[in-house]
């Protein structure tokens, strides 16, 4: 019996040390040398400290700051343990109920009657994008602009800075990431207590 078992416990040995042990060395080894910032998660920095990642997007609800899109990752948003979309589909009365409330509260928060940009109003597939559409972008410039003492015209200018174009210029659409963003805010317009 051990005579025809060990062939098959070797094999698996075998292959738990090269695909559990050494494979996974080799590959991270890789991706800490090539890529360093995305093989640790791009985490971004502000006064030595972890302000959050360049690829999560997280909740800012202050009016000095850029909002992102609405999360439905988790029960509160933005629970990167919980990332997901809501999957309702487009005749679910609940996402319609909350697309109503994501624009009553965006007109009144922005103070416009215009036509909302879509990611304003919907959750990303993820629940974590950290990208808004340039549209979404200027159009809280202005409260943002109120709330920081600065003019439209320079929040204006840091967004259109931080606009990212098309990937390899043709994949996906522009974008502005929010953490980036708002960091940069932080810089150049900080807040007085």
């Amino acid at each position: 019996m051990w005579k025809q078992m060990m062939p098959g416990l070797r094999m698996t040995l075998l292959l738990t040390v090269l695909t559990g042990l050494i494979y996974p060395g080799v590959v991270t080894a890789i991706c800490q040398m090539v890529f360093p910032s995305q093989a640790n998660g791009s985490l971004v920095y502000r006064g030595g400290k972890v302000a959050g990642s360049s690829l999560i997007g997280q909740s800012f609800t202050r009016p000095e700051y850029f909002r992102p899109r609405p999360s439905a990752a988790g029960s509160d948003g933005y629970d990167a343990s919980a990332s997901g979309g809501s999957n309702l589909g487009p005749t679910s009365q609940k996402l319609i109920d909350r697309v109503k409330a994501s624009a009553e509260k965006a007109r009144v928060e922005e103070k416009i009657t215009a036509d909302l940009p879509a990611d304003m109003l919907t959750a990303s597939a993820s629940g974590l994008d950290p990208h808004v559409s340039p549209a979404s972008a200027q159009l809280q410039a202005p409260r943002v602009a109120v709330a920081r003492g600065a003019s439209t015209a320079a929040i204006l200018s840091l967004v259109e800075q931080f606009t990212e174009g098309r990937d390899l210029g043709f994949l996906g659409e522009p974008r502005v990431n929010v953490l980036m963003l708002n960091l940069e805010l932080d810089r150049k317009f900080p807040l007085t207590k």
